[in-house]
């Protein structure tokens, strides 16, 4: 007959082996993937042309202006990159306006947590044509 020492015993490896087939079965432990985050979040719509001409100056008008402090071309910075924002809005009258006027009047909340202060000084002729030239950097 097995005595209490030997059954303890043999308890004890059969809890062991138990354990260990798991983590020697060759699969790896289940690792958690993180799901991206759409930052553009595009919006549907047709995209008219921006003549040249009007991008040129509104490229220039952007290099005489603070813009490029909170802004890059093609990377996120302080600000949205100016190709993410040409990638989220259609090329249009109506979203060359919005823009213009979220440019004036400052505003958050629309790429995140980033505060953009109000640029009240440029003619919102002027930030129309700066809007035209962001938006034409659409790909």
């Amino acid at each position: 007959m097995f005595g209490m020492k030997r059954i303890t015993i043999l308890i004890s490896c059969i809890s062991v082996a138990v354990l260990c087939i798991p983590a020697c079965s060759g699969r790896q432990p289940k690792q958690e993937t993180r799901q991206p985050v759409d930052y553009i979040k595009a919006i549907p719509g047709p995209s008219d042309p921006v003549p040249v001409a009007i991008a040129k100056k509104g490229e220039v008008l952007i290099g005489y202006s603070d813009c490029y402090t909170c802004h890059k071309e093609d990377q996120r910075s302080v600000g949205p990159a100016f190709k993410d924002i040409a990638k989220r809005y259609p090329v249009n009258q109506a979203y060359i306006e919005y823009l213009a006027k979220k440019i004036i009047q400052g505003g958050s909340g629309s790429w995140g947590n980033a505060v953009m202060t109000p640029h009240a000084q440029l003619s919102f002729d002027d930030v129309e044509i700066m809007v035209s030239y962001i938006l034409s950097l659409r790909e």
